[in-house]
């Protein structure tokens, strides 16, 4: 039975050929996808995996001796440096992934991106922050991406234990600390739901590809004798050669597509390399085996009307219309996220196990009501029908919603994922992100513990930042005793700030002011401070500051990249113990990249999911029209006009669409209005007009697409159809 079966796939005329290559395109793309999507959370995966020994817990039993450790974030050029200062304690250090040896006194590792980025510059920009000698480069087992700019510093056990935030540890090991690899996991797996939806859709909707004329010609041939098993297994071998080819084919694509995401940042801001890119042997087999047994399995069971009766297949019965009942998994995921509104589980893992299930419920939920929507709508519009065109089309649409329905389910759940995405999203962004004024890229901070009675600015500190071409000032700020409001943490003489105008003035008749410690702000809005900015007056005296501890260094820039790595430079070496300096841009800098990449992945949702949904609802249409080509040429015999039949068949599939495309957008809104506020406590932003421009881009080419398959009618409705069929 089998080669009789691949000999009907490919030898039973033109419309089996075509649906061969259909299929097998449908899954290739498919496969493709897939591959991408579980090698990209794989990637980002191996990402954290490659970087938690940056982060070692000191709780992890080691048999090494204690070694102190701090995991400090340096700063170039816009780029963050992760800097490791290490002490050991005696000979037997830990052993460290992608190192020889931990480095001694004197020594340092780079990473190869750091190691170019130190001799494309100056040594009093970069180079001089790391005292000692280059010892070797960090291995790629140790870095997270091949642009990953790390150095580990040897020094004493002594130098480093007096460093804000050292530990102790025996083994580098990050167990017990929360890495935030589930929570990512989170986002990915819904991110990946969404994309994988509309392609499964396709491949769905490529294997139904003429599957009326399908059952016609397996009913034949039960009629003749065949039994319900080799029926079974002809329909089984057809769209299993053809998810085969397909399959084989999707891993051939998915080598320029792995290269292709190996040169864009994962979500985590970094590129991955290439090797990470992977389903893993687990992933690949389990593709590679499911993908055709799951088109063998879904041929099968379209074939059991056949089974049952093959008179069943040539007298069409309209089927049982759908009920409202269909609706019940849609709420049922909409109740699943609003449960855990103020119910957040704890940890990261929690929170994956709680808000997945409603996501991917409620995609379920929209395919499972769709069909009920549909026929609502085709009731309707059949009560206010006044032309035939309309009449017929409502008809047959609420004789088979199911089938309707089917051809833009696809599009629906687009609609829907891309709902969620930006209103997720694009809340995120809206909440996190932060307006900066002209201030922010030029106001260099080294900040001081106040704990520990402040700091002290060194005269020789001073005159070398003022020798620095391109430093405008440089300025302490004192401890603020009274802070009125809470925020303005620090005071000025009214003598400096007049040096310095670009930041504000102080209140009339006053001698000290208070001010924000930075001088520029902290809150979301940064664009408040400036020039205009009158500061409170404060009831203390020039004379008195010297008795406030110090608490931020400020120093001034001119904006170029020369002057801020050279005072950078030369803060840090001043203070090789404190907090590294930056600015305000600087040090939200992975905030923002973050935020960008989250944006990006909004845009790839939308302008993936889309596109995928429209093919498969070009392919819906081109076989509901192959498989009614018959009728409709029994009705042109009849006298009905070609323009009429056109206006049914874009009636069948616009209807529905458009219905439904409604409750998927409201839908997708509540549900991520619903995710917010469990997860982040945040209220939906509506999104801007960009969204609903592309969502009825998205409509009217789909709109496009059906009508771009209109032309077919005339070709397929001629009399010799009806004649010979």
């Amino acid at each position: 039975m089998i080669p009789f079966g691949l000999r009907l796939a490919v030898a039973a005329g033109r419309d089996a050929l075509v649906r061969f290559v259909v299929l097998a395109l449908a899954v290739t793309l498919g496969v493709g996808l897939l591959l991408c999507t579980v090698g990209g959370v794989r990637a980002v995966n191996g990402q954290f995996d490659r970087i938690g020994w940056m982060n070692p817990s000191p709780y992890a039993v080691g048999s090494a001796d204690p070694v102190v450790w701090v995991h400090r974030y340096d700063y170039f050029d816009g780029h963050g440096i992760e800097r490791i200062d290490v002490g050991a304690t005696g000979p037997r250090t830990p052993d460290a992934p992608g190192l020889p040896r931990l480095p001694g006194p004197g020594e340092y590792y780079v990473s190869p991106a750091l190691r170019d980025l130190i001799a494309a510059n100056p040594y009093d920009q970069l180079a001089a922050r790391f005292p000692g000698h280059q010892a070797g480069l960090i291995g790629d087992a140790a870095l997270a991406s091949p642009d990953s700019l790390v150095v580990v510093v040897g020094r004493t056990a002594g130098e480093v234990g007096g460093i804000y935030g050292e530990r102790k540890v025996t083994s580098l090991s990050s167990e017990g600390h929360d890495v935030p690899q589930a929570a990512l996991d989170l986002v990915l797996s819904v991110v990946a739901g969404g994309l994988l939806f509309p392609v499964l859709i396709f491949i769905g909707t490529a294997t139904r590809l003429n599957a009326t004329r399908r059952e016609q010609r397996f009913a034949a041939m039960r009629l003749i004798g065949a039994t319900p098993r080799q029926v079974s297994t002809l329909a089984a071998v057809e769209s299993t050669a053809a998810a085969v080819i397909g399959t084989l084919l999707g891993f051939a694509l998915f080598l320029p597509l792995r290269s292709a995401m190996a040169q864009y940042g994962m979500i985590t801001g970094q590129r991955p390399f290439s090797s990470d890119i992977s389903p893993g042997w687990l992933g690949g087999v389990l593709v590679a085996v499911g993908v055709p047994l799951a088109a063998a399995v879904a041929a099968r069971l379209a074939m059991r009307r056949v089974r049952i009766s093959p008179l069943g297949v040539a007298r069409q019965v309209t089927p049982k219309p759908p009920s409202a009942w269909r609706l019940v998994p849609v709420l049922a995921g909409l109740l699943e996220l609003a449960y855990f509104v103020g119910r957040r589980p704890p940890t990261s893992n929690g929170q994956t196990a709680a808000f997945l299930p409603g996501f991917l419920l409620i995609m379920v939920g929209l395919v499972f009501a769709g069909p009920w929507i549909t026929m609502v709508g085709a009731r309707f519009m059949a009560r206010r029908a006044r032309r035939l065109p309309t009449l017929v089309a409502a008809r047959r649409l609420a004789d088979n919603p199911r089938a309707a329905f089917r051809a833009i389910s696809g599009v629906v759940l687009g609609l829907f994922v891309v709902s969620v995405a930006t209103g997720v999203i694009g809340t995120i962004v809206q909440e996190r992100s932060v307006r900066y004024n002209s201030l922010a890229n030029v106001t260099m901070m080294e900040q001081f513990d106040f704990r520990a009675g402040g700091g002290k600015v060194p005269d020789e500190l001073k005159d070398r930042l003022h020798a620095i071409p391109g430093v405008t000032f440089v300025q302490p700020l004192r401890f603020n005793p009274d802070p009125v409001p809470d925020e303005l943490g620090a005071v000025i003489a009214c003598a400096d700030l007049a040096r310095i105008p670009q930041y504000g003035t102080c209140a009339p008749g006053a001698e000290v002011v208070s001010v924000y410690a930075n001088l520029i702000g902290y809150g979301r809005d940064r664009t408040g401070a400036g020039s205009v900015t009158v500061w409170p007056a404060t009831a203390l005296r020039a004379a008195d500051l010297d008795a406030f501890p110090i608490g931020m260094l400020i120093v001034g820039l001119d904006g170029s990249t020369a002057a801020h790595e050279r005072a950078r430079t030369a803060v840090e070496l001043a203070f090789p113990d404190g907090v590294m300096p930056g600015t305000d841009v600087d040090f939200s800098g992975d905030s923002r990249t973050q935020l960008n990449l989250f944006q990006q992945l909004a845009d790839v949702i939308m302008l993936f999911s889309l596109p995928i949904a429209g093919c498969s609802l070009a392919v819906a249409v081109a076989a509901g029209l192959a498989e009614r080509k018959r009728p409709f040429s029994l009705l042109r015999l009849t006298g009905v006009p070609l323009r009429a039949l056109r206006q049914v068949v874009a009636l069948e599939s616009a209807v529905p669409l458009l219905a439904v495309a409604v409750l998927a957008t409201g839908v997708g809104f509540a549900a991520a209005q619903l995710f917010l506020k469990a997860q982040m406590g945040y209220t939906l932003t509506p999104p801007g007009w960009t969204f609903y421009a592309l969502a009825a881009l998205g409509l009217l080419m789909s709109l496009g697409i059906i009508g771009s398959t209109l032309p077919l009618l005339e070709r397929i409705t001629g009399p010799e159809t009806a004649r010979n069929d």
